[in-house]
């Protein structure tokens, strides 16, 4: 993903709500077919971590885009934002 549409999805991702939270029990399947569903239907999900979550953000948007077939255009803080491999073109 170059730079220009990088910044083009963090820039529409910032108008989104998180649709999906990750709290205590972590990353279960269907988290994972939640994610897979929305990411197909939007193209671009934002992913909130609760801060009692198992795994640090960046690892659990590591295996969320590797579980989902999603990408990961920006992880800050307790947020993730993933987009469809297509929109990352």
């Amino acid at each position: 993903m170059n730079k220009a549409k990088k910044k083009e999805l963090i820039g529409k991702g910032s108008e989104l709500e998180p649709t999906v939270h990750i709290g205590k029990e972590g990353l279960t399947d269907g988290v994972v077919e939640e994610v897979r569903a929305q990411v197909k239907r939007a193209r671009l999900v934002k992913v909130r971590v609760l801060p009692n979550a198992a795994l640090p953000a960046d690892e659990v948007a590591a295996e969320l885009a590797e579980r989902s077939g999603s990408v990961v255009v920006d992880v800050r803080g307790f947020t993730v934002l993933l987009c469809d491999p297509r929109s990352a073109r």
